[in-house]
């Protein structure tokens, strides 16, 4: 295995995991920011105020994109596992 099939590896699980993180933490930063607006628009500054949307925003998105998420991890470890015998021969 040469260091750029290791590079192309690493880069790959790095967009994988940007991708599946993704839909988590936009919803978590939206949810923040309309929280955060709310807050100073009405002067409540409850440090907690903001948990629990965010956690039903979360659960929300991840019961929307939970399956997406676990098709592209599926798919990147199905390629990844079936070009094993490809790397043995470079």
């Amino acid at each position: 295995m040469t260091p750029e099939h290791v590079m192309t590896i690493g880069r790959q699980a790095l967009e994988v995991t940007l991708m599946v993180s993704a839909p988590l933490l936009l919803a978590a930063l939206i949810t923040g920011l309309i929280v955060s607006i709310f807050q100073a628009a009405t002067q409540i500054n409850e440090m907690t105020l903001s948990f629990i949307p965010k956690l039903f925003v979360m659960f929300l998105v991840l019961l929307l994109a939970g399956p997406w998420m676990i098709n592209v991890m599926t798919d990147y470890m199905h390629r990844l596992f079936t070009g094993i015998p490809w790397l043995a021969l470079s």
